[in-house]
């Protein structure tokens, strides 16, 4: 901690003004602040070496970051210790817990909330239900070779082993989700070794890759520049009012967004991942010198390789593989998606952490179905304000989350599954009008 000028031991005191003009933005050599639980720490040089990503962390300069702390890190008290030497002061007495333009109730029922949540051990994970769902992804598995291996190549055992397979890969994405978000184990380092295994052996990409993107969207879901699953989109679509209207005034078309709720259906759900993923996740472990995560990579490929080569030939190998990619694109980019699309995308309005998450989430009616074919993301709101909780526990607490938005008259979004598909149409066909218009006359 810095000391005073006249040589005391005393905090330095500091205001939110001062630490709202640290954001380090258009700079990287600018300071860069941020405050947690009123103490301010000074993060222009640590982001570079921050364990979660330095764009995650960085997202918060400025800004009070005590809300996404308290839900992306599991073991506080040890994570304090390293943070005692970019500690530089606190707020003054006379400035409030919370940045002047938020709203104190809301955020003091919302850490209520979460004291409750811990309280009720919902973050407390059942690792017999993880294990029964890693034991169904495997037999899934063993279940598509034996398909080939028993009743032969021909049409109807080849489509079958690509779906059984396709859905390997779908709920293995849902599994590994669980790991990334630390929800399995209380000891982070275990939740990165199974994570390691699951991306990477049972479904070939790199867990420094989805850590690096999905960090940063659940730290700022749908804002633009600091969600890179907005960021990734304006070459192709054209998403919400905002960056709609802004294409439009610059006269930017890249694409004719005014169809864009057309081409989706071909470029969207299909493509994603065969063409695009598939070749990226490599140029990133490459590029970032991630030789572990390649080589768990490459024991998925090699596995694959080793057990259908000799039943299918390389012709047949291939095709099976892109139509087992094929269909994990279209299950993961409509489930991902039906969350987020059709919400409110806008830049970064430094609103607090319940309110920025139930503007860029909603929900999709539980049932059975619904819980195993989205991993639970059925259930989006809780999962983005409690990241870590483990998904069997997010019905228990929806209805404390429904109460709480009801109290603050805040919009608790829940739709059917295909109302909530079709939503993410819906909305593309507005955006894209939204674009149009502006492009034509503004």
């Amino acid at each position: 901690m810095e000391l005073e000028p006249g040589g005391g031991s005393s905090p330095r005191l500091l205001t939110w003004g001062e630490i709202e003009s640290r954001t380090g933005r258009g700079d990287s050599k600018q300071e860069r602040w941020l405050v947690i639980e009123r103490k301010v720490y000074d993060i222009s040089q640590f982001y570079k070496r921050h364990p979660g990503g330095a764009r995650v962390i960085s997202h918060y300069a400025g800004q009070d970051a005590t809300d996404p702390f308290t839900a992306f890190h599991l073991n506080k008290s040890l994570v304090r210790k390293y943070m005692k030497t970019l500690l530089i002061g606190e707020l003054a007495p006379d400035q409030p817990n919370f940045e002047p333009s938020k709203n104190k109730l809301l955020l003091e029922d919302f850490r209520e909330l979460r004291a409750t949540v811990e309280k009720m051990g919902l973050l407390n994970p059942s690792h017999l239900f993880f294990f029964l769902h890693l034991i169904h992804i495997l037999l899934l598995d063993v279940a598509a070779w034996l398909t080939i291996w028993y009743f032969g190549s021909s049409l109807v055992p080849f489509l079958f082993s690509a779906l059984l397979l396709g859905t390997v890969q779908a709920q293995a994405g849902w599994l590994q989700h669980d790991f990334g978000h630390l929800s399995v184990f209380s000891n982070s380092r275990w939740n990165h070794w199974v994570h390691k295994f699951v991306i990477g052996h049972l479904k070939g990409a790199p867990a420094s890759w989805w850590n690096h993107l999905h960090f940063q969207h659940h730290a700022k879901p749908n804002c633009f520049r600091k969600d890179p699953d907005v960021n990734m989109h304006p070459l192709f679509f054209a998403l919400g009012k905002t960056l709609s209207v802004e294409l439009g005034v610059k006269k930017k078309k890249y694409m004719p967004y005014n169809h864009q709720h057309k081409y989706f259906f071909i470029i969207g759900p299909p493509a994603l991942v065969p063409l695009y993923f598939q070749w990226y996740i490599f140029y990133f472990v490459v590029q970032r010198k991630q030789w572990v995560d390649l080589a768990w990579m490459l024991t998925f490929y090699i596995r694959i390789y080793l057990t259908y080569l000799p039943l299918l030939g390389v012709k047949g190998l291939l095709g099976l593989f892109l139509l087992l990619r094929f269909i994990e694109s279209n299950w993961f980019v409509w489930v991902t998606q039906m969350n987020h699309i059709p919400m409110n995308i806008d830049y970064d309005k430094n609103v607090d952490w319940f309110t920025g998450q139930l503007q860029a989430t909603c929900n999709v009616h539980q049932s059975l179905f619904n819980d195993w074919f989205s991993g639970h993301l059925n259930f989006q709101i809780e999962h983005h304000l409690f990241p870590t909780m483990p998904r069997h526990n997010y019905w228990k607490v929806a209805p404390l989350v429904k109460s709480m938005c009801a109290k603050h008259g805040i919009d608790y979004q829940s739709k059917p599954l295909l109302a909530a598909f079709a939503d993410i149409v819906y909305s593309l066909k507005d955006s894209g009008e939204l674009w149009l218009d502006a492009y034509l006359h503004k």
